[in-house]
């Protein structure tokens, strides 16, 4: 996410927390008093979030130090002190809550991917996010789930085409949907992937005679039915390498299920819309 970018959404962030002001703090700390806190942690997971926080805390205030001992993608555990902030004490109290939330969320999100990742590191099979993100998070989202050792399967609706079954339902078939899909892309001139969501074998056999699709996802199967997919695509002489993507219900106790069978990539809406947050906490020194 580039530095502009962010920093509008820091703008947002602050003027929802403080508006006119931290009323508390303004109240009861001087103005020129000068501490210092450091950021805690208080699970076991992944660290994320770092370098997003550090735009925070000098978007709020440039004159504010930092002093890092821990970095974007660490595993980290309880009692870890990832940075210590100096300056001002009425900044640091202003910052706390908004630079917490996202690295606690961004953090919470590498973690799980991470679990996930490394259940299926051995089988060259690859955890995938989707697009169940918060709204205006999801270049944060997405960043942490690559910290946490995923891969991003798209960032919106304009960098791929993703063809699913309402897509599908309204072209009028798979061939139509696919051919409309490449023909679009010639004319305007875009190069972007193609893939196209498959209920069964009937549904995969066509999206493959088009030899169009750059992907093909399975769709609500299951383990057994995935691999029959998967040996049906390998054994049906695409000129090229189709990827193979299951979707649809997996979890962390299925996964492996899914990957064992041979497919390149699983698509997991839990790694955005259902994480836990990783507990921290940002304390003052006294």
């Amino acid at each position: 996410m580039d530095s502009k970018a962010l920093q509008k959404l820091i703008a947002i962030w602050f003027e929802e927390d403080i508006r006119d002001g931290d009323h508390t703090s303004l109240s009861c700390i001087p103005q020129t008093q000068i501490g210092t806190q450091q950021l805690i942690i208080k699970g076991t997971g992944i660290l994320a979030g770092v370098e997003v926080a550090k735009q925070i805390i000098h978007y709020f205030d440039p004159e504010l130090q930092i002093e890092q001992f821990i970095s974007d993608g660490a595993a980290v555990k309880p009692g870890d002190i990832a940075f210590r902030v100096t300056g001002k004490q009425l900044s640091l109290l202003q910052v706390e809550r908004t630079m917490l939330n996202i690295m606690q969320r961004m953090s919470g999100i590498a973690t799980t991917t991470h679990q996930y990742q490394q259940l299926i590191e051995d089988t060259g099979c690859h955890v995938l996010d989707t697009r169940k993100t918060t709204p205006g998070l999801r270049y944060l989202e997405k960043e942490a789930v690559k910290i946490g050792g995923g891969m991003n399967h798209r960032i919106g609706l304009f960098d791929m085409i993703l063809l699913k079954d309402n897509h599908v339902d309204f072209a009028g078939g798979i061939t139509a949907a696919l051919t409309r899909a490449k023909q679009y892309c010639e004319t305007k001139g875009k190069d972007l992937k193609i893939e196209i969501e498959t209920r069964n074998l009937d549904e995969i056999q066509e999206a493959l005679t088009t030899g169009i699709p750059d992907r093909i996802m399975l769709d609500n199967f299951s383990p057994e039915r995935t691999k029959e997919a998967v040996q049906f695509i390998r054994n049906f002489g695409s000129k090229k390498y189709i990827e193979i993507e299951s979707s649809g219900g997996i979890t962390i106790d299925t996964l492996r299920d899914y990957a064992v069978c041979g497919v390149d990539f699983i698509s997991v809406g839990a790694l955005t819309h259902s994480v836990k947050s990783l507990d921290m906490s940002f304390k003052a020194i006294k």
